[in-house]
């Protein structure tokens, strides 16, 4: 299953909104209002929303200044959100994030329009940075 936000337009440089990206903690000001947990731990952090499980993302990779990936930590949960950053000019850029998981079809038809709300929530967020 692929899912992708709107890209949003970000008032701030490449380099800045990967840099804020890149700091898993800044992740909590871009969640849904609806969170009850949120914490750091290294390369990870585990958050919960309101009426869902509790899910665990790990840091899996960063390309300098363009995108930063993060996978779930669970095996039972298989998925990557990927952080696309593109520069428009040298205090503008357009993110994106983009899901790509794979579940059972069943599981899928559960998850998939609450995900997409959850990423749009997150890009909407990021782009009132």
């Amino acid at each position: 299953m692929k899912l992708e936000s709107p890209k949003a337009n970000v008032l701030k440089s490449q380099k800045e909104i990967f840099t804020f990206i890149s700091d898993l903690s800044n992740f909590k000001q871009l969640m849904p209002e609806s969170i009850q947990k949120f914490e750091v731990d290294g390369d990870s952090f585990i958050f919960g929303l309101k009426g869902m499980p509790e899910i665990r993302l790990v840091l899996k990779e960063k390309n300098e200044f363009d995108s930063v990936v993060l996978t779930a930590a669970s095996s039972k949960l298989s998925f990557t959100l990927t952080t696309k950053i593109d520069a428009t000019s040298d205090t503008n850029s357009n993110v994106q994030l983009l899901f790509e998981g794979e579940f059972n079809a069943m599981m899928a038809m559960m998850i998939k329009k609450p995900l997409q709300k959850f990423i749009n929530t997150l890009s909407d967020n990021i782009s009132k940075l």
